[in-house]
């Protein structure tokens, strides 16, 4: 069994040819590279993998969005397979304010395809909120923002084959990008890749559930997926093992490979499941409203203490848990009553489905 890092340095030798073409394992590499930190580095219009890894050797592993990340940029700027691929088209947009966090990057793997990369979410809190907002908006604005990087990329490169892909909130962007597109840049789309990122509400769904560009997508869920379960999915879904347990799973870089495939399981584990009824229980006897009461006033609490990730918070545990009491003292009594029905009636669920009574 491997990662996707040792998937690299064992067939990272092998050029990208028609006699070992772009596969499954490609794809969840170029849907990570996304999360590099190419803000940390001056990008000009065209790079190779092999100059973006020169210019990242001398950061720290903890200088990453993630741990994995240093191994993942260093294993492709050595291998043959991914050095000379041209990489244009950064982007990244993220804006406190509209609770928006986005970017995304093109690479281009020949002289016929290329790769659309989003990123999912990064350290910041704003960042997580536009996650939970999906629980009540119909779109969010890395979503938009995602529609229109693929309008832009595809009309820039008008004679290539589109790949879309990423990782949590990165693939529920891929898939928002590729179902809101145009007839005709969805017929030059080969396929979309949704790792363990969300679904779609039920609106989204009816609206564009039934296109033909639902056959090009799929998703890949580690067997105790969260993340990856909420709301709806009407596309292909897979199962991927993972070495982790829990919501430790939505490490990709715990998901294991073999050969050019992730190595699949027959089913969902007990408690992946159990969640995710909990969770879909919860959401269909709440209204958008009770939701966005819900999930404002949490988050108003994170940002009353001034801290730009949940990092921060925890840097100084006492002080802001002073801050986010003070602030709770402050919210309308009406919205704390909501808070509470929200909490109750998602323990409520959760017990009842341990219970094994719906």
């Amino acid at each position: 069994m491997a990662n996707i890092n040792e998937y690299i340095k064992w067939r990272g030798d092998i050029p990208l040819n028609e006699k070992f073409p772009f596969n499954e394992i490609d794809s969840m590499i170029l849907a990570r590279f996304s999360y590099l930190i190419f803000n940390r580095i001056e990008m000009n219009e065209q790079e190779t993998v092999k100059n973006i890894s020169e210019k990242m050797k001398n950061f720290q592993n903890e200088e990453f969005l993630y741990n994995g990340d240093k191994e993942l940029i260093t294993n492709m700027g050595k291998s043959i397979r991914y050095q000379e691929m041209t990489v244009t088209d950064y982007i990244e947009n993220n804006i406190k304010e509209s609770e928006g966090q986005f970017s995304a990057i093109t690479i281009h793997t020949g002289e016929e395809e290329m790769y659309i990369s989003y990123i999912g979410t990064n350290a910041s809190i704003y960042g997580w909120k536009e996650d939970f907002n999906m629980a009540f908006m119909d779109n969010v604005p890395c979503q938009i923002e995602g529609k229109d990087y693929l309008e832009k990329i595809a009309g820039k490169y008008q004679n290539k084959k589109i790949r879309i892909g990423g990782h949590s909130k990165g693939g529920n962007v891929a898939i928002y990008a590729a179902i809101t597109a145009d007839s005709q840049i969805q017929e030059r789309i080969i396929k979309v890749y949704n790792y363990d990122g969300p679904g779609f509400n039920k609106q989204i769904i009816e609206k564009y559930g039934k296109k033909s560009i639902i056959d090009k997508i799929e998703t890949y869920f580690p067997q105790d997926s969260i993340i990856g379960r909420i709301l709806n999915h009407e596309e292909k879904c897979s199962i991927v093992q993972s070495t982790q347990k829990g919501i430790l799973q939505h490490d990709i870089y715990s998901w294991q490979v073999l050969g050019t495939e992730p190595v699949y399981a027959m089913q969902l584990t007990d408690a992946s499941e159990n969640i995710n009824m909990t969770i879909t229980n919860w959401l269909e006897n709440t209204t958008n409203e009770q939701r966005k009461i819900f999930f404002d006033s949490i988050f108003e609490l994170f940002y009353s203490t001034e801290a730009n990730t949940f990092g921060e918070i925890t840097q100084n545990l006492t002080k802001n848990l002073s801050v986010i009491l003070k602030r709770y003292g402050q919210i309308s009594p009406e919205d704390k009553k909501t808070i509470t029905e929200m909490i109750k009636t998602f323990i409520k669920y959760a017990i009842k489905i341990k219970l094994g009574r719906m």
